[in-house]
């Protein structure tokens, strides 16, 4: 938060100023802690449990579309348009968007999307973004679904879409595949269940081979966190090598005590020669408020040589530090707010010929005590040793950073989305923003400021509650597409995709 000298009658007063207009939001605001309880599940998972048992309930549904055009721009290099993808009748967050390898004109994305009987909602375009389609992803015989959206596209014509469902075989992850871009969808297939007797899946993530090289090239891969009835945790990657049709589930590494320790937020890259990367975070769950929020975390990368059969030995990536928690939220809360945030050690590999082929990143936040800063490491020999964090945004930015995304292009370009509060003195309303680096994470260039109008995590729908654990960005030639849970409309939260057009990818 912005501090004030001491003596200054002007700077006094509107820091006053600002502390009224904090306490007037948070005055209307719904503290989590009064109906979602302080447990290590993904904030997905909590509030669709709390909008199934009515703890919560979900605002009017209106109308709430955005401005609809085409997502180009010029000349190049320019800012995308900001235009809604979400069909707008109530709250769309957490928002993951993939581009099709082998059709340029094809984009999906999805949310948390709670007008959906599934809160699972996903939106294609065949037209570059000009135009989006709705749909809900399919439930279990006789189940329900809890979030978490997953998107992705293999190179033979078929589109994924998945989240964490409930069905006969308790709450496990599930995924179906569409042959005509997301118009429709297939029966939903059960991609990960539980490794513990009891236990649930939770915080799925899904990545798709591509690389013509791969000997697993169209494999399907899912990562999630395990959770037995104690709280226990561990990662496991499904992976399928027919469509979808079947999976197996592999545990990647040993179970983690709790409250010693917790293991979530997982993400996955595959490289040219199919090698699979997962990353997670593992936190100790003794904070100073009983839980994560605030303790120092590990960043932690395993990898697959032979398609997710087996998995290496851990490697500590980084050890940041997480936002202290403020709001009664387990992995520490988005400061001025009531809003859970994630630190998802988002990983990509460079795919290219270029200079820095092989290279890995990893993008994550840390608390340095005053603001929550992005940073990016990465590593030259396949995981093994990682360099510091360089910061994405200029270091006299002294707002908070969160929800950042990172991939890189088919040149190996490297692009980085987040949230950013930079231009609200308050500091609580947001941007997304964006930078690039071209030689290899070593620095970044100027940012780009994507959003054309703030967004206040107030109008998220829950007062403030939960407006989703990540954000989005997929490269498709020389742009990078950018998806994040926008509140413009007033009303709630919605998928809004953007994203910067490069003279170059």
């Amino acid at each position: 938060m912005t501090k004030f000298p001491q003596g200054f009658p002007v700077l006094a007063a509107l820091a006053a100023g600002l502390l009224l207009t904090i306490g007037a939001q948070l005055a209307g605001a719904q503290d989590s802690r009064a109906f979602l309880p302080l447990s290590p599940e993904s904030g997905s998972v909590q509030m669709a449990k709390a909008l199934r048992n009515g703890s919560v309930q979900l605002p009017s549904s209106i109308n709430a579309f955005g401005i609809q055009e085409s997502l180009t721009c010029s000349p190049l290099p320019c800012v995308l348009p900001n235009v809604q993808a979400s069909a707008g009748v109530n709250i769309a967050n957490e928002v993951p968007i993939a581009a099709n390898p082998r059709n340029a004109l094809q984009l999906l994305t999805g949310a948390n999307d709670y007008s959906c009987p599934t809160f699972q909602g996903f939106y294609a375009s065949s037209d570059g973004g000009s135009t989006w389609n709705h749909t809900c992803l399919p439930s279990f015989p006789g189940g329900s679904g809890l979030g978490d959206p997953m998107v992705g596209y293999d190179r033979l014509g078929n589109t994924f879409a998945g989240g964490i469902g409930v069905g006969s075989a308790g709450q496990v992850i599930g995924v179906s595949r569409s042959k005509n871009n997301g118009t429709t969808w297939g029966t939903l297939v059960v991609a990960a269940v539980p490794t513990f007797a009891g236990g649930t899946t939770d915080k799925g993530w899904m990545e798709i081979d591509t690389s013509v090289a791969s000997p697993h090239v169209n494999c399907l891969y899912v990562s999630n966190t395990q959770f037995d009835p104690s709280s226990n945790s561990e990662i496991s990657v499904s992976h399928s090598c027919n469509h979808g049709t079947s999976w197996s589930t592999v545990v990647v590494d040993t179970k983690q005590i709790y409250p010693t320790h917790v293991d979530q937020f997982s993400d996955l890259a595959i490289g040219k020669d199919g090698t699979v990367y997962v990353s997670w975070m593992r936190c100790p769950a003794t904070g100073p408020t009983g839980d994560c929020g605030g303790t120092i975390t590990k960043m932690l990368v395993s990898k697959s040589t032979d398609g997710g059969v087996t998995w290496s030995a851990p490697v500590t990536v980084a050890s940041p530090k997480l936002a202290p928690d403020s709001c009664g939220a387990f992995y520490g809360c988005l400061p001025n707010t009531f809003e859970r945030v994630s630190n998802i050690p988002v990983i990509a590999i460079d795919n290219s010929t270029g200079p820095n082929a092989g290279h890995l990143y990893i993008v994550y936040y840390n608390w340095d005590g005053n603001r929550m800063r992005v940073l990016v490491t990465h590593s030259a020999d396949g995981g093994t040793t990682w360099s510091a964090g360089v910061g994405v945004a200029p270091a006299t930015v002294q707002h908070d950073q969160f929800f950042p995304w990172l991939n890189t292009s088919a040149r190996g370009t490297i692009g980085v989305t987040w949230l950013d509060r930079r231009n609200d003195t308050a500091n609580i309303n947001y941007d997304a923003f964006a930078t690039f680096s071209i030689n290899g994470g070593t620095s970044f260039q100027a940012n780009k400021k994507l959003t054309s109008v703030m967004s206040n995590p107030f109008n998220d729908g829950f007062g403030s509650g939960f407006m989703g654990d990540y954000t989005g960005n997929a490269w498709d030639g020389a742009t990078l597409f950018s998806a994040w849970p926008d509140s413009r409309t007033g009303s709630f939260m919605q998928d809004e995709v953007g994203g910067f057009a490069r003279l170059t990818p």
